[in-house]
């Protein structure tokens, strides 16, 4: 049996507006479209386990996402500063 996250997703209606326009969007890449899906999914109440099989994507990406959602909201789905030299 899956184990329920202790992350929990719910989302306001602006959110919930926001992340459809991301997950419908074909101009955006694709990990911001996947991401959007995911919290989407969780929100309806998936476990992690399920979402990951409807994206064919793995548990770890899913559960990792649902966490930086839950704490940080929308900005969290946004690519963070990576450590190291920047690119030329």
């Amino acid at each position: 049996m899956p184990r329920k996250s202790p992350y929990q997703i719910h989302l306001s209606s602006e959110e919930r507006s926001e992340l459809v326009r991301r997950a419908a969007r074909y101009t955006l890449p694709y990990y911001h479209v996947l991401r959007a899906k995911m919290i989407l999914l969780a929100a309806e109440g998936l476990d992690n386990d399920e979402i990951a099989a409807r994206l064919d994507t793995s548990r770890l990406v899913v559960s990792r996402w649902r966490k930086r959602f839950f704490a940080q909201r929308l900005p969290g789905l946004d690519e963070q500063p990576r450590p190291g030299r920047p690119i030329r």
